[in-house]
């Protein structure tokens, strides 16, 4: 096909992210578009950019339509490096822009506002170069069909690449001059991602699709550094819980081990702020040394999850402190004072990556006593002339990225301290820099407030509350609900995204699902019933605007989307679970919680339709397969009834708080008003009531239980079984 051989010969992919740009007044700016009204700040980003640029909505299209001219959409996001490159050298380019503006009606768009038109274009991409990234460019007639997909384009053809400008000119001859095949072109990809996959036969997945998983994980995992690929490296936390549930079942030591490794080198890497805490987005080399130094607020509830659940799974106290360290970095940087949680921290500092972050060794020399100053040189291994060096150039930057070059018992031994003293000198200098650091420039923080993420953040600080026993992690839980309830719901229908009090684009899937198992986190940390109750309300929202009957799963928009020509499924876990993932994991949390079959026809219906999916490649949806695990159980279901409502000194949480059976669900009533509210989303819990009047415990086995005890020591026993 002529088009896909002319415009698919030089393409490159590129990814990653940033901003540069602060707040100005218009008069200040040479060129003002058509973002200037919108919130994001990656749109507000290109607002004064000499393209043309619309933001996705009807008058866009329409005056694509009017002047007779295809569509340029970019899409990208406000902690992006390679957006902010082509930006750099093309979008402000005035000669650029002319051309683009002469042949195109250009489209900006923000991935993170707008996942639903990120999911399908990136189809689009992966469909016509076998891959995709960001910026994601789509070129598409102005009735959204697409003819051309690429990611990071150069202003000029170089390396056998096409260039913007040469790309722009050859689209803007063809769309005169032969039209009619780029329609055709475009045609047929749309055919390509509406046509129906074949039916396999389902068959519901067993524990054989487990093994295969840890299988594949097992032979991708690299046994020096940790990790399940060789450079880049992505923390992939879901690969860990799927690891430590896949060990609690087996009893494989292996995958302990392949887990624990991954969660200790990711935390002595410069992966990890050593002194701000939390995680930057993936390390670019296989050692997690040199990150891209953006920071997703996804990441840090993702991998929160991960560092409790290792803690709960070996009660070892360093992943304990990993996720509270990563939890106080989140509550003071990236809080909003109403509640919400922001989205993301740039990578670039002054224009340059990483500065932020890094220290020359004068700086550090300057700032520390002498003892101080030779525990960083063995701890972080610090040089003179820098420890790493510029990507493309290769060249020394003279800067230090700060990264613990072996274990910290180790470390100990060579600074012939105790582990004890090792610490408390470690968190001594780190205090001192942290004040330092303070005072340099900032990166910018994208403080949009999305749905979605929120939710993930609330079920991390729900389950770290809980595992910890720090109510203040809880609270912080609970605030972000309240938010939400407060300030995410528009004539009571959630949205996806708030910012600068403004509200806007209906809730997706993720929105819906991450939401979910957020609230039933919380309700299994404070065992309010009102949590509960609102998971069940948006489990029905959900079921009946999303879910496709015919194939049993759960579109990712509602049904009365009509922004694009297609409405996707989403099934594969990338950077974060899917919505078909994670709802997966939210039914069989409520089904046990609840005890309501709908649940259990719905969970049973998508993993039959997830086993045609991952045939071959399980290891493609590793949050769905901890769900898997959990649908295959054993599960325990328990119900403590106490007489009084003091959870906190209750014997039986307290318990249970110490084992590890990620199989499990609670339910906790203290006295007659919370039974009685519980009641309204648990029917069944009508019939449990204390014993001896004494705090008692029921423990059931898939809805079989056992006698109820007074004695926690029985209830761990049963659990054991």
């Amino acid at each position: 096909m002529v088009t896909v051989w002319l415009l698919f010969l030089f393409i490159f992919q590129g990814c990653q992210a940033q901003n540069k740009k602060g707040n100005k007044l218009n008069n200040e700016f040479k060129y003002t578009n058509h973002l200037i009204t919108e919130q994001s700040p990656y749109l507000l980003q290109h607002a004064h950019n000499p393209v043309e640029w619309y933001p996705w909505s009807k008058e866009a299209f329409e005056t694509a339509r009017k002047e007779d001219k295809p569509i340029f959409l970019s899409i990208g996001y406000y902690t992006c490096h390679w957006c902010h490159v082509m930006e750099h050298e093309s979008f402000e380019d005035p000669e650029v822009a002319k051309v683009m503006n002469n042949t195109f009606v250009c489209i900006k768009v923000d991935r993170e506002e707008r996942p639903d038109l990120d999911n399908v274009y990136m189809k689009v991409s992966r469909l016509l170069t076998g891959s995709g990234g960001w910026p994601l460019t789509i070129i598409m007639t102005p009735d959204k069909k697409p003819f051309f997909a690429g990611t990071y384009i150069p202003k000029h053809s170089m390396h056998n690449r096409i260039g913007l400008v040469e790309l722009t000119e050859k689209v803007g001859e063809l769309w005169k001059t032969d039209r009619a095949q780029l329609l055709k072109s475009a045609n047929q990809i749309t055919e390509a991602l509406l046509e129906t996959p074949s039916n396999k036969e389902e068959k519901l997945p067993g524990v054989e699709m487990l093994d295969e998983a840890y299988k594949t994980l097992r032979t991708k995992y690299d046994y020096r550094y940790g990790g399940f690929s060789d450079a880049p490296k992505f923390p992939s936390p879901h690969n860990i819980i799927f690891l430590l549930r896949y060990w609690h079942r087996t009893g494989n030591e292996t995958a302990l081990a392949m887990a624990e490794k991954t969660l200790q080198e990711m935390y002595r890497g410069g992966m990890y702020d050593h002194i701000g805490f939390g995680f930057h987005r993936y390390s670019t080399d296989s050692k997690w040394f040199l990150p891209h130094f953006e920071k997703m607020l996804y990441d840090q509830a993702m991998l929160i999850l991960a560092y409790t659940e290792a803690y709960d799974a070996t009660k070892k106290l360093q992943y304990k402190i990993i996720a509270e360290e990563i939890i106080r970095y989140v509550l003071r940087d990236m809080t909003s004072p109403l509640g919400g949680f922001y989205s993301a921290e740039d990578a670039d500092s002054e224009g340059e990556e990483g500065k932020f972050y890094t220290w020359t060794w004068n700086e550090l020399q300057t700032s520390l006593t002498p003892e101080e100053f030779n525990f960083v040189k063995v701890v972080f291994n610090i040089t003179e002339t820098g420890n790493f060096r510029h990507e493309v150039s290769m060249e020394s930057s003279g800067s230090n990225v700060l990264a613990m070059n072996a274990v910290p018992q180790m470390l100990a031994e060579r600074l012939q301290m105790s582990l004890t003293e090792f610490y408390e000198q470690l968190n001594s200098v780190r205090s001192k820099l942290f004040k330092i650091r303070e005072n340099r420039v900032h990166p910018n923080k994208d403080d949009k407030i999305l749905t979605d993420w929120n939710g993930l953040m609330i079920a991390s600080l729900a389950k770290a509350g809980r595992s910890f026993g720090k109510h203040e992690f809880t609270e912080a839980a609970e605030k972000s609900v309240e938010f939400i309830y407060q300030k995410m719901f528009d004539d009571n229908r959630l949205m996806h995204r708030f910012r600068g009090n403004h509200l806007a684009i209906n809730a997706n899937a993720d929105d819906y699902s991450y939401l979910i198992f957020g609230l039933i986190n919380l309700y299994e940390t404070t065992f309010k019933p009102e949590y509960l109750s609102k998971a069940v309300e948006l489990q029905k929202i959900l079921t009946e605007n999303f879910r496709d009957e015919k194939e049993n799963a759960f579109y990712f928009t509602s049904e009365d989307n009509s922004d694009t020509f297609l409405r996707t499924k989403e099934f594969y876990d990338g950077a974060l679970p899917s919505s078909n993932s994670m709802i997966f994991t939210d039914l069989q949390l409520l089904n046990k919680l609840t005890a309501n079959n709908r649940y259990e026809e719905f969970s049973f219906k998508l993993a039959k339709t997830y086993s045609a999916y991952l045939e071959g490649s399980p290891t493609a949806a590793t949050f769905f397969l901890t769900g898997l695990d959990f649908y295959l159980g054993p599960t325990s279901e328990i119900v403590i009834a106490d007489v009084k409502n003091d959870k906190d000194n209750n014997e039986f949480l307290s318990k249970l708080s110490k084992y590890y059976a990620p199989r499990k669900v609670i339910l906790y009533f203290g006295d007659e008003k919370q039974k009685s509210a519980l009641e309204k989303v648990v029917p069944f819990i009508s019939a449990y009531n204390v014993m001896r009047n004494q705090p008692t415990a029921f423990v059931c086995k898939n809805f079989n239980c056992n006698l109820p005890t007074n004695n926690p020591e029985t209830m761990i026993k049963e659990l054991k079984k």
